[in-house]
């Protein structure tokens, strides 16, 4: 199917007397060059000597590196605690601690049950809950973003780890070094490759994953399955198995905590803060301190009435069971695993020995699709709390790199930030990144003196947490509007849903990256093509042809057949207007070069209007003979007045001087209009 907007009309014009200048106005005026596409052979000796002289001066590469390196500029960009400590205040403290405070309540609940996720120990999410929080005080560029187990981190250790921990520490001391040197080498432009569509069907997937992987602790039946659906059969097949009091439990701390988060939002008075009375404004401070501290309260009650029915011996929930007191030891982790018997009495399964380079190979692409997908979920906080600020992505990878890299040295598993706790730091009203530091204190406070009592915490509760907040993930809202702007953008981002949920997850997002791709190169390799006839003050007609877009492989055939199928249709000189013609590259120049000619062959005139010196300099490496023109003047009054003429003649270069005159001047290669 064409993708011409205009059809080829011969038709006479209706203006005659109208300025050729004003019919390029819509688009090549504004862009004319004012240089000429010569080379350097072309620069005379004295012009040579002293751009090799320049050259010389100019320091090497590596003392700019080292110069910009130790730069204060490039410190406080590495290291932005320097720019907002010296102003940190009275004020800053008080906010900090209060959103520090307010979050670690969350992050606690929130680190027990993404731990269940992971198929990993209860203690293994508050592991990896505090020392990342430390890290990004340090190098975090958004005080709003708080790092810790988040559903879409969880589930990407678990698909590639497979529940061993040590699998999960080393994938994320090895994705922390990947995104250093991601950062090192400013490779965060990958996540432009992953696009809405393709990311809010993706997160929609780890959503439903996330809730049917909990949905067991909930029935208190067995789910062994690989995918969201095989799960589902599996709990459907043992059914018969459920536990009446943990799924009453948990589906009434569900409804609970919606319910909590629903009324939170409910505003006492007027709109406006400064109308409100006193004790107006009290009780909306109350209200909103308990939406945002809903999940520590429900584990709190939960607990409390765990305690006493295990107390009186009549305790019908599962328990989040022993998590060993105090601190984990610092150390690296472990790069090979021992070999270990099973003992089918104990119920202890057998564990065979891997060296680092099968753990590594049974890590597989996580070791890619995880720090990619990461930074996809730390830009999108960064940009909810951005506010007009830019955001330095090679700073955030460094910082999430580091993070994790000291997450491993304490046997926790990957943390991301996180954006619905990063929300309730924001509501909280923190005002530095000093927050992560009272979030972790918070966390290391509980890891030393609460965990007996984490033991009564009924695992339904710690699910039903998960369930509310990934509930809300799940973007269903952006399809009307996906609809009403373009459709088309649905079918990457079903795909992606779809693929997720059938197949592996690291499978289904590359499937549903690779599908957007394709959609990106087919609409690269189908550019749109003008085509219009035009007609000079003398009477002279001329076909005119714009493509939208550079010429690449993927397009230029297309070109080409849209070129030579307007050609051959008349005698008509064709005037090719490269305005938007940025790039080319070989197969560009080779297929440009055989459509010369057919034109040569046939003695029509093509004359290539307005284009790149860059892109002249890739046709010319082919020894393409062009007809170039930089300005409408010498347009109208030289080259088309001579369309007739033999194209054969060598005639090589034509140059404007003052007065409008032209002049002939040596050239191997081209023939050109030189600058106006």
């Amino acid at each position: 199917m064409s993708t011409i907007e205009n059809e080829v009309t011969f038709r006479k014009q209706a203006e005659v007397n109208q300025n050729l200048e004003a019919q390029f106005r819509s688009s090549s005026t504004d862009f004319i060059l004012i240089t000429d596409h010569r080379t350097s052979k072309y620069k005379s000796l004295e012009q040579l000597e002293a751009a090799k002289q320049e050259e010389e001066l100019k320091p090497s590469c590596c003392t700019n590196y080292v110069r910009n390196t130790f730069r204060m500029k490039t410190l406080k960009k590495r290291l932005p605690i320097i720019s907002w400590l010296p102003k940190y205040n009275k004020a800053d403290a008080i906010g900090d601690i209060i959103a520090g405070f307010t979050v670690g309540l969350t992050v606690i609940p929130q680190g027990l049950a993404y731990s269940g996720v992971v198929g990993l120990p209860a203690e293994s999410g508050l592991y990896g809950s505090f020392l990342g929080c430390f890290v990004y005080v340090l190098l975090g560029t958004c005080k709003d973003n708080t790092i810790g187990s988040t559903a879409v981190a969880s589930l990407m250790t678990f698909q590639f780890a497979q529940g061993s921990w040590a699998r999960s520490v080393l994938l994320t001391f090895l994705t922390g070094i990947i995104e250093i040197l991601m950062a090192v080498f400013k490779l965060g432009c990958l996540v432009e490759f992953v696009s809405g569509p393709v990311s809010a069907g993706f997160t929609s997937a780890v959503s439903l994953i996330v809730l049917t992987s909990q949905m067991k602790y909930i029935l208190g039946v067995n789910a062994d399955g690989a995918s969201f659906l095989q799960n589902w059969i599996s709990m459907m097949n043992d059914i018969r198995n459920i536990r009446i009091w943990d799924t009453c439990l948990g589906f009434g701390c569900l409804a609970l905590l919606l319910l909590i988060r629903s009324l939170s939002r409910i505003r006492i008075g007027p709109k406006e803060k400064d109308q409100r009375s006193r004790l107006q404004c009290v009780l909306n401070e109350v209200i909103k301190f308990v939406g945002v501290t809903r999940n520590a309260s429900i584990v709190i009650g939960a607990t409390l009435v765990a305690m006493y029915l295990e107390g009186n011996g009549n305790n019908p929930f599962r328990l989040t069971g022993y998590i060993p007191p105090g601190l984990p030891k610092v150390s690296l982790p472990q790069f090979s695993i021992e070999a270990q018997h099973g003992n089918a009495t104990a119920g202890i399964p057998e564990v065979s020995g891997e060296s680092f380079f099968e753990m590594v190979q049974s890590l597989g692409y996580g070791l890619i699709i995880v720090p990619i997908i990461a930074l996809l979920e730390n830009v999108s906080v960064c940009k909810a709390f951005a506010k007009d600020k830019q955001i330095d992505i090679s700073q955030e990878l460094f910082a999430t790199g580091v993070a994790n890299i000291a997450n491993s040295l304490v046997s926790g598993y990957r943390s991301n930030g996180g954006l619905a706790r990063s929300a309730v730091n924001n509501a909280s009203g923190c005002r530095t990144n000093m927050s992560n530091l009272y979030i972790g204190i918070i966390v290391v406070l509980s890891i030393s003196y609460l965990t007996e009592y984490f033991f009564f915490i009924p695992k339904a509760v710690l699910a039903a947490i998960i369930i509310s907040a990934v509930v809300f993930q799940l973007q269903y809202q952006i399809i009307m509007p996906m609809w009403r702007s373009k459709r088309s953008d649905l079918v990457p981002g079903v795909l992606a849903f779809i693929t997720c949920l059938v197949l592996p997850l690291e499978i289904g997002i590359m499937v549903a990256i690779g599908a957007n791709q394709l959609f990106i190169l087919y609409h690269s390799a189908r550019p749109k093509v003008t085509l219009e006839q035009l007609e000079t003050e003398q009477g002279i007609k001329f076909i005119k042809i714009t493509p939208d877009r550079c010429l690449i492989f993927p397009s230029v055939e297309f070109v080409r057949n849209m070129v030579l199928k307007s050609g051959s249709k008349t005698t008509l000189p064709v005037v090719i207007d490269c305005t938007y013609i940025y790039a080319a590259d070989f197969t560009a120049a080779k297929v440009i070069s055989s459509m010369l000619d057919d034109f040569r062959r046939r003695q029509q005139k093509i004359i290539f209007f307005n284009l790149k010196p860059s892109v002249v300099s890739i046709f010319e490496g082919l020894k393409t003979k062009l007809v170039l023109c930089y300005n409408t003047h010498a347009l109208n009054l030289e080259l088309l007045p001579n369309a007739t003429e033999n194209l054969s003649r060598s005639v090589d270069s034509l140059d404007n001087v003052e007065g409008g005159e032209s002049v002939s001047m040596t050239s191997n290669s081209t023939l050109s209009l030189a600058r106006f």
